[in-house]
């Protein structure tokens, strides 16, 4: 059947039908008064999705550019920084940080396992001289469905007192609680086809006053994404460049929906789910990538059967039920396959997911779970919310 696909990936995410009847409207001049005030209401209700009361930035860009403008905005080459990598996104921006000639330090976990907090607070405490210039992290790992202790990293780069914290929340802002102002957090970069809720095409950057202190002093080279000039034009509600204005309806939308859910039950329903996804593989005796204690609430990495292809079981999938499962990445591609519930997705989405993984792994051979297995552990979840 045509037009059916299911999307649970950690991005992409699904796309409510307000959203897309708002980027069907007509366009709109960027640089009118109409286009302003639309501007002015997102501003507004992302710092309320931010928990911030700093700038939070708009960037026609995904969350990797997003998180690049992140960087190279606030340091200067040479300088010294922290970056932990625990799969793939934090590998990236290690690889960001070099092309720019930073000296990088990483501090690296294996795929699958969070980043230690231990390791950054002694290297943080080690440094007297104050040569640390940032910590830069990604919170919710997506290659992995790992979510790392944030909260601790930035209580140790706190005490600190020099680094500035750059957080890739790509995956995590609007999925689980991160308190910008209350953590005192620096830079957070996040993508609009995430948690968001509509595709992608926009990247946000919160930036607190004391990275603005060190924009003064940047010396990386930058254009496009020299966040000085958004600044200045996000105070008089518009844009420095051409916006994607479509998108901005959308987002418009979403938020309002969001802002209707509200934030507390919006990192519960993210919970619920994660809970749903994790007991029902469990129930098929599927062995998960993230432990229980650091978990992502956008995406579950689960290891297939031994004598199973990952990717055998996402094609059944896709074939059969026209449902879309994410892969692994790099040396997990055909090891993992990962259910994504980021966004606009329901209990009844991931109840589908999971009856659609359990006919998949019954043809391809696997009998180590009694039928129905994975939806009774689903269901148990569900009566106990």
């Amino acid at each position: 059947m045509d037009d059916k696909l299911m999307l649970m990936i950690p991005g992409p995410t699904p796309v409510p039908e307000q959203a897309l009847l708002a980027m069907a409207k007509h366009p709109i001049g960027h640089r009118s008064g109409d286009f302003s005030k639309i501007m002015a209401e997102v501003t507004e209700n992302l710092k309320w999705l931010h928990q911030t009361q700093n700038d939070v930035l708009v960037l026609t860009a995904s969350g990797t550019g997003a998180m690049e403008a992140g960087m190279i905005n606030f340091l200067s080459r040479g300088d010294r920084v922290l970056c932990g990598s625990n799969g793939k996104f934090g590998e990236r921006w290690a690889e960001v940080a070099k092309a720019y000639g930073l000296e990088v330090d990483v501090i690296s976990a294996e795929w699958g396992t969070p980043l230690d907090t231990e390791k950054f607070r002694e290297k943080l405490e080690a440094d007297t001289k104050k040569e640390i210039r940032a910590v830069i992290l990604t919170h919710s790992e997506t290659s992995t469905g790992v979510l790392n202790d944030l909260e601790t990293i930035n209580r140790y780069v706190k005490a600190h007192g020099e680094a500035l914290i750059m957080v890739d929340a790509v995956t995590s802002l609007g999925a689980v609680n991160i308190p910008i102002d209350e953590w005192g957090l620096d830079v957070v970069a996040s993508g609009s086809q995430k948690a968001y809720m509509i595709p992608p095409g926009l990247g946000f950057v919160s930036v607190s006053a004391k990275a603005w202190e060190a924009y003064k002093t940047s010396d990386l080279p930058r254009y496009y994404l020299d966040l000085g000039p958004y600044r200045k034009s996000a105070a008089k509600d518009t844009t420095p460049f051409t916006p994607p204005v479509n998108l901005f309806f959308a987002l418009q939308a979403t938020l309002r929906m969001m802002k209707a859910e509200g934030l507390e039950q919006i990192f519960e329903r993210h919970q619920r789910l994660t809970k749903i996804s994790r007991a029902a593989m469990k129930g098929l005796n599927l062995p998960l990538l993230a432990p229980d204690d650091a978990t992502s609430t956008a995406v579950t990495a689960v290891r297939p059967p031994e004598a199973v292809d990952a990717e055998k079981v996402r094609s059944v999938v896709k074939k059969q039920f026209d449902i879309a499962l994410a892969g692994g990445q790099d040396h997990l591609k055909g090891k993992i396959f990962r259910i994504g519930h980021l966004g606009f997705v329901s209990d009844r989405d991931i109840l589908t997911a999971i009856s659609a993984i359990e006919v998949a792994l019954r043809e391809l051979g696997y009998e180590g779970f009694t039928p129905g297995a994975g939806m009774a552990a689903a269901t148990r979840v569900l009566a106990e919310s």
